[in-house]
């Protein structure tokens, strides 16, 4: 073996040997991630369980002793549920185009002009809206949506998307800087403006981010409760949420049945993220960075 395969051998052995001590698992971390997620595994299983027992067996952990899939029939009914999630899925389709319609609009004119003092003003504004609890501002946004006559589905879209755009600022604007401007300065010299910059250039890149704000919004629209609750006035309007309330008072008892409306309220959204959650964990780690 000449000298030269001896090194590319002793190289080529050193590198599996870094891969393979690279691969070794922290058992130590992993022990503290599997009991963390008892955290969230516990009340799911709670959940499950209690959806399938009769309302005499309800708050146990303990396995039901005949499985009540009724239950899930009976809260379809007490709900609407078709009606329910109708009115659920038009609110959080139409404010997740609305908001990246929007807030990637802003993102990008903060993002490529912060250097101005001005902007900088916008950005660190529409960042605090994040401090901002909600129950201090919760009655004036209820007051100016009825004056304003938009105490409907309308109304509830253009509130989720101006009070998620500091977040969703805060995602986009790190992404944003990260596309290097000769791309926008190269389409400029071909005649492009800076709408169609924008469209072309700016939007597609944006893929990551744009899925990521939207699986974020949609999220929060689909199982947000206060904002519909303070917003809606027509019963015929109210969202998934609001229609499972009945159990807070008229089927207080009868936990099965709320438990099992709850999960077929999960199911959509739950799908949703675990297909997605890539695009989530990816657009954020990359809005993070600049």
């Amino acid at each position: 073996m000449t000298s030269a395969n001896a090194s590319i051998a002793t190289k080529g052995s050193a590198n599996t040997t870094k891969y393979r001590k690279d691969r070794n698992i922290n058992w130590w971390l992993t022990a503290a991630v599997a009991v963390l997620s008892l955290t969230v595994l516990v009340p799911l299983y709670f959940t499950v369980v209690t959806a399938l027992k009769t309302p005499g067996e309800a708050g146990t952990f303990t396995l039901p002793t005949t499985w009540e899939w009724h239950n899930f029939v009976d809260a379809w009914n007490k709900v609407n549920y078709p009606k329910a999630a109708l009115n659920s899925a038009i609110i959080t389709v139409c404010a997740v185009v609305l908001t990246l319609l929007t807030n990637t609009f802003v993102a990008y004119a903060v993002a490529r002009n912060m250097d101005k003092r001005f902007f900088r003003f916008l950005y660190y504004f529409f960042l605090a809206m994040m401090f901002v609890p909600f129950t201090v501002i919760m009655l004036p946004i209820a007051k100016e949506m009825g004056s304003l006559h938009l105490d409907n589905q309308l109304g509830l879209i253009i509130l989720y998307t101006i009070l998620g755009i500091g977040s969703n600022l805060f995602i986009a604007i790190g992404f944003i800087r990260s596309i290097p401007v000769s791309l926008e300065e190269a389409a400029r010299i071909d005649g492009a403006s800076t709408w169609r910059i924008f469209w072309t250039v700016i939007f597609p890149l944006m893929g990551p981010i744009n899925a990521t704000i939207a699986i974020l919004t949609a999220l929060w629209a689909w199982n947000d409760f206060l904002l519909p609750l303070i917003t809606l006035t027509d019963q015929s309007n109210q969202t998934i949420p609001l229609a499972q309330y009945v159990f807070q008072s008229q089927f207080t008892s009868n936990y099965p049945m709320a438990f099992a409306s709850y999960l077929m309220a999960m199911a959509p959204v739950l799908i949703v993220y675990v297909f997605a959650q890539k695009w989530v964990v990816g657009g954020v780690m990359r809005g993070a960075v600049k």
